[in-house]
């Protein structure tokens, strides 16, 4: 709730229900309404659903058919807090982080007049929310963000390690709480998702627009050198030299890249900068959903 100042930042609520991107110039926004805009030539990051095939079929070459903008815009938030998520190095953990940059996300999306829904990943019974508008709808989200937090935290106290639900689970689930032309923005740091998880996250971007927010923590970026011990799930225990921060840095980069090619646009989010670093992050995701 403490997040709702930063939402409002930026653009008057005028503009931003006019402005497609961040900025000073008021644009017509485009989106995925029934009606069509215009075709052109296909681009890195279009969304594959939209490939008109009349006009690839003419000219040999892709092309992609846009689209007025709807004004019912449902979007349905899903926060990663797992176990894997419940760690951190520097002022928060990666599943409050996560948190913070959808709690800013929804309230930017509910100020424009769209309606918030919430799917909650953790290691006991997931926790949903159907999308619905207004204040009182995200005043419900992040009620339901803090308490599904709080009982991942309380789980976990002296509990045994144990392996890390699959992620596809909760992700068909939230899934299921949007209508045709939805949006769901995933919040996570992506360690063992699953063995489906791609399969399935690539199957579902051709029928729904999907943003990725993967969290990143200090520690996996910048590594002090040195041995770190491990205990895994299985009980077994040993020592470990990481890789070099630049490498892992890389990593996320590169996997961000690899998402973006399947049409699924995302942002890094370091933990240890904050929400107010968060805040022009979500405004450039609110932009494209």
């Amino acid at each position: 709730m403490g997040l709702r100042h930063l939402a409002r930042r930026g653009s008057a609520p005028a503009t931003r229900t006019l402005a497609g991107l961040p900025g000073g110039i008021v644009t017509r926004r485009r989106g995925r309404g029934s009606e069509p805009e215009d075709v052109r030539l296909w681009s890195e990051g279009d969304d594959r659903r939209f490939i008109d095939r009349n006009a690839t079929a003419r000219t040999g070459q892709l092309h992609v058919r846009t689209h007025h903008d709807e004004r019912d815009r449902a979007v349905v938030l899903l926060a990663d807090f797992r176990p894997g998520m419940l760690f951190g190095t520097r002022r928060a953990l990666r599943s409050v982080a996560a948190a913070e940059a959808l709690a800013l996300l929804g309230w930017r999306v509910a100020a424009d007049g769209g309606r918030v829904g919430l799917a909650v990943a953790a290691a006991g019974a997931p926790t949903v929310l159907r999308p619905a508008g207004g204040e009182r709808a995200m005043i419900a989200v992040t009620g339901a963000l803090a308490q599904a937090h709080a009982d991942a935290l309380a789980a976990e106290s002296g509990a045994p390690a144990r392996a890390e639900p699959p992620l596809e689970a909760t992700l068909g689930l939230a899934r299921s709480l949007l209508p045709a032309g939805g949006h769901l923005v995933i919040a996570s740091a992506l360690d063992d998702p699953g063995p489906g998880f791609d399969e399935l996250l690539t199957l579902l971007a051709e029928r729904i627009a999907i943003r990725l927010i993967l969290v990143s923590d200090a520690f996996e970026r910048a590594r002090p050198p040195g041995y770190y011990p491990f205990a895994l799930a299985d009980g077994r225990r040993g020592t470990a030299l990481p890789t070099a921060g630049e490498q892992a840095d890389a990593s996320a980069e590169a996997r961000l890249a690899d998402y973006a090619r399947r049409g699924i646009a995302g942002v890094r989010l370091d933990v240890e900068t904050g929400p107010e670093a968060y805040a022009p992050l979500m405004e450039r995701l609110d932009a494209v959903l």
